[in-house]
């Protein structure tokens, strides 16, 4: 591993630990899942992917032929007795938690459904896993809005007070808690490490999701119209799909190679010079495609979404050694890219490989 010492000397896959070892994926058809299973499988590990079908059209899982190699169970979270077969068949070792109702608007039109599979859904994941006690390490995603968002100015510890003001951001609250009752409760006298992540925004090719910025301004790109920003002055904390990817793949290494200690939640935000306005996102990313790309603030209220929200890092850099690794700018400039290659025809499947062992190389 290049030059680095200390706590960055942690960092960087070891491929050999993932040869072979057999994993699961849930949420693999979703963006964040496919590019996790597309790395997994670079990786040597065996992926089982359990999850709905894509939920978009187009979407990564079909463009970037994420299937391949993968054995993808077709299969809901809220089905406990379905998810107990899915789990039993896959035998994982490092079980990755990730299939979810992703989206805060999306969570006020449906509170229930969010509810049901972001809390229970979670909770059958790990009863599955309890029965079945094939696995060694767990990572359960879930997001940054997790928390009591005070709207103060500096960024979000681990140990601050959870939350979340709509029914998504509390959802993935209780999926905190409920992770780490399943670990205090049963997983950690049999020496089985379960930890719970917190990424920032993530950006990144693939993702068609409705109402996140990105695929939002691609899509009107494509139609030849001007993108609709609905809070162009919120802070976000932007990065690149792959970086929190990077942090999860590490944390799981560790934890199923016995670090037990490491069960607990991580940060895994970008630089504070990546807290930046969504106009600013916007304006970026429509710089970087060219062609007349351009934007427009929604002149209508929207519904209540954090107006600041960052996370520190510093416990993971600490912990782990792990940093992000892109600028905003090369973020942006990777995900034009993706997008421009995937209109073009391009085999993305190819595409994405190639970030990923890009990123690889900067990384370590």
């Amino acid at each position: 591993m290049g030059g680095g010492h200390g706590a960055v000397e942690a960092v960087g896959l070891n491929a050999a630990r993932w040869r072979g070892r057999r994993t699961l994926v849930t949420g693999v058809t979703g963006f964040k899942g496919g590019w996790l299973a597309l790395w997994l499988r670079e990786l040597g590990a065996e992926v089982v992917g359990y999850s709905l079908p894509p939920p978009t059209t187009p979407s990564l899982f079909e463009r970037a032929r994420v299937g391949e190699g993968v054995r993808w169970i077709p299969g809901d979270v809220r089905d406990l007795a379905h998810v107990r077969r899915a789990v039993a068949e896959a035998r994982a070792e490092v079980v990755f938690h990730l299939a979810a109702q992703p989206l805060v608007r999306a969570s006020y039109e449906a509170p229930v459904e969010t509810f049901d599979t972001n809390v229970m859904g979670t909770v059958n994941v790990l009863e599955a896993l309890r029965e079945d006690g094939s696995a060694r390490a767990v990572v359960v995603v879930t997001s940054d809005k997790c928390y009591e968002n005070r709207e103060w100015p500096w960024p979000y510890r681990e140990q601050d007070a959870l939350g979340g003001h709509d029914p998504y951001s509390s959802s993935k609250a209780c999926a905190e808690i409920a992770a780490r009752a399943y670990f205090r409760s049963y997983f950690k006298a049999r020496g089985v490490g379960v930890a719970t992540v917190r990424a920032g925004n993530v950006i990144g090719g693939g993702d068609w999701a409705r109402d996140r910025i990105v695929p939002d301004i691609v899509t009107a790109i494509e139609q030849e119209r001007s993108a609709l920003v609905r809070n162009p002055a919120s802070l976000r904390p932007w990065q690149h799909v792959l970086e929190p990817l990077y942090g999860y793949l590490t944390l799981a290494e560790k934890l199923a190679d016995g670090a037990l200690g490491l069960s607990d939640a991580w940060n895994f935000g970008p630089n504070p010079e990546a807290v930046r306005p969504v106009s600013d996102l916007a304006s970026a990313l429509c710089a970087h495609w060219g062609d007349g790309a351009r934007w427009h603030a929604a002149e209508t209220a929207q519904p209540h979404e954090a107006r600041t929200l960052a996370l520190d890092s510093s416990k993971v850099r600490a912990e782990l050694g792990w940093r992000p690794r892109l600028t905003l700018d090369e973020a942006l400039e990777w995900t034009a890219h993706w997008y421009k290659d995937c209109q073009q025809g391009a085999d993305m499947r190819a595409r994405s490989l190639e970030q990923i062992r890009r990123y690889q190389e900067i990384a370590t």
